[in-house]
């Protein structure tokens, strides 16, 4: 091999064995980088089976109206504390009482459950976090819920009871996984519901993911349930009479819930909606009373206008027609103390503000309010001996000075240059009046103070003569 082939050959091994590490580099940046905007998760599959344990086993219509309500958590810890504080209303009579309440219908439909409301307001971070994930990740949440459910079954704790029926469904044919089966839960009467009562850690048997263990809720207090064989499995408190407060329903095929639109009308009077049937719930960003949405697809689907920053300024305290009307006064203001300070307007609030009077230096007294009547002449300001001067004259017919159009400040130069040169004057005419007065009398223009001229080289001062 000769010199320069050596030499060509060692140079693209070293070449390439400087590029090889950075190709690598890129390649698992680009593996590790994360999921495009329109794909981005906030929840992994173990934080959700871990967030949704405790209700995975609730009947689908009141599971449903869970997912809906969650995203308003402000709405639910208002109806959790109307609750509390009501505690024996419960079932469609709870509902309608709250009918005139600002809360949105999902929110409403939940005082129905006063042993449900019990737990939402003991957990109010649980309920936003459900929210955000239902918002961002609505598939991911019913695929959650499908995998509980059938772990459940598979320990031999989901069974159908004299409280409700569980129903193995096969998926439609226009779904994503036609091949699927979903397991259902529904009231067996349909007239009552039963709100199960569970030990997460007892009801799934083992628990796949023991780095997240999953979220047990005890009965609260006063809501124990009456059934025995709440160690073993599942266990009910006393029914609720809830017709048409249970107006949601789990498309489990769709990865999303729908309204039945004639039980959401029988109960929802003021708030009625059209159609028959089942449609679609849509989340109302109107109602989330300024709570920030978790992810940025949520943020700029639901984020924008009543229920983005706007909003969010209003849930701070903040009154945008207050503001309002406040900025009209000040400019109101502004104008009538700029634009309309005519002499006439300043003669007339002096004249009404008598009360603002100064004494002069040995007599009557002064009007100071009147700032742009009848000047004195000369442009005196106050009386040396005696007979009152009034202080206001600044600029009326014999004074020396003129009124001023609007209150200066340490900016009217910079706003108006021929407003500064006027000061600018008006300041030196002053000081050459002071002057050609100076050493007068009493009945001078203003009162002077007089001192005596320093003696310069000897000369001009009087010299006191010593004995």
């Amino acid at each position: 091999m000769t010199t320069t082939r050596r030499y060509r050959f060692w140079r693209s091994w070293l070449l390439c064995a400087a590029l090889c590490p950075i190709f690598m580099l890129g390649a698992v940046h680009a593996q590790s980088a994360p999921p495009a905007q329109g794909s981005q998760k906030i929840y992994d599959n173990q934080q959700l089976d871990q967030m949704l344990a405790p209700v995975a086993l609730y009947p689908d219509a009141l599971l449903s109206q869970i997912f809906m309500a969650s995203t308003y958590p402000s709405d639910v810890a208002d109806a959790a504390n109307w609750s509390a504080a009501n505690p024996k209303a419960q079932g469609d009579a709870a509902v309608k009482q709250v009918a005139n309440q600002p809360w949105d219908p999902s929110v409403q439909s939940l005082v129905a459950f006063p042993q449900l409301m019990a737990q939402l307001k003991q957990h109010p971070d649980w309920v936003q976090n459900l929210g955000d994930a239902f918002l961002a990740q609505p598939e991911d949440v019913m695929a959650s819920v499908q995998r509980l459910r059938a772990q459940a079954q598979k320990a031999g704790n989901l069974k159908s009871t004299e409280q409700q029926k569980v129903v193995v469904q096969q998926a439609p044919a226009g779904s994503a996984a036609p091949s699927t089966t979903y397991i259902e839960i529904q009231p067996t009467n349909p007239e009552v519901v039963y709100v199960p009562s569970y030990n997460p850690s007892v009801v799934y048997g083992t628990w796949a993911y023991p780095a997240y263990p999953p979220t047990y809720w005890p009965p609260p207090y006063g809501y124990y349930p009456v059934a025995s064989g709440l160690a073993a499995g599942l266990a009910f408190g006393i029914g609720v009479a809830a017709i048409n407060s249970m107006w949601g329903g789990c498309n489990w095929g769709g990865g999303n819930v729908d309204i039945n639109v004639n039980r959401y009308n029988n109960i929802n009077t003021n708030n009625r909606i059209s159609g028959n049937g089942n449609t679609r719930w849509n989340h109302n960003a109107s109602n989330r009373r300024g709570t920030p949405y978790r992810d940025s697809a949520s943020r700029e689907k639901f984020g924008q206008g009543v229920g983005g920053s706007q909003q969010r300024q209003q849930f701070r305290g903040r009154d945008a027609a207050g503001d309002a009307s406040r900025q009209r006064s000040l400019e109101s203001f502004d104008r009538a103390t700029n634009n309309g300070s005519s002499a006439a307007a300043r003669r007339s609030a002096g004249q009404s503000g008598a009360a603002a009077n100064r004494p002069g230096g040995g007599g009557a007294t002064g009007n100071r309010g009147d700032r742009g009547g009848q000047g004195m002449a000369g442009g005196n300001r106050e009386a040396g001996a005696g007979g009152g001067a009034n202080r206001g004259n600044i600029g009326g017919q014999g004074g020396s000075r003129q009124a001023p159009s609007a209150r200066n400040n340490a900016f009217s130069g910079g706003q108006s240059p021929g407003n500064a040169r006027t000061q600018s004057n008006r300041g030196q005419s002053s000081q050459r009046t002071m002057n050609s007065n100076h050493g007068r009398g009493a009945g001078s223009s203003g009162r002077q103070m007089s001192r005596p001229a320093p003696s310069r080289g000897g000369g001009g001062g009087r010299r006191r003569v010593g004995d």
